[in-house]
């Protein structure tokens, strides 16, 4: 799971502590987006009308986003 949250952290997908909601994933595409973090909200709205996917892209978006600040932890020589 550390590499995938690398490879978001990398990408400057991470999930901020100002201006977060819920759990951040929103404020997080669009600061990467470079859009009002209203724009994403709306659009995940919209997207409520299409079954069940918004519910489990939110979900796999807030496990695979690191929150800001995160730190890979340190690789060991095992």
């Amino acid at each position: 799971m550390d590499g995938i949250r690398g490879a978001f952290a990398r990408a400057g997908l991470v999930r901020p502590y100002a201006g977060r909601m819920l759990a951040g994933v929103c404020a997080g595409v669009a600061a990467r987006a470079g859009v009002d973090p209203w724009v994403v909200r709306l659009a995940l709205l919209l997207l409520l009308v299409l079954p069940g996917s918004p519910f489990v892209i939110y979900a796999a978006l807030w496990i695979c986003m690191p929150a800001q600040g995160w730190v890979p932890p340190a690789r060991t020589g095992v």
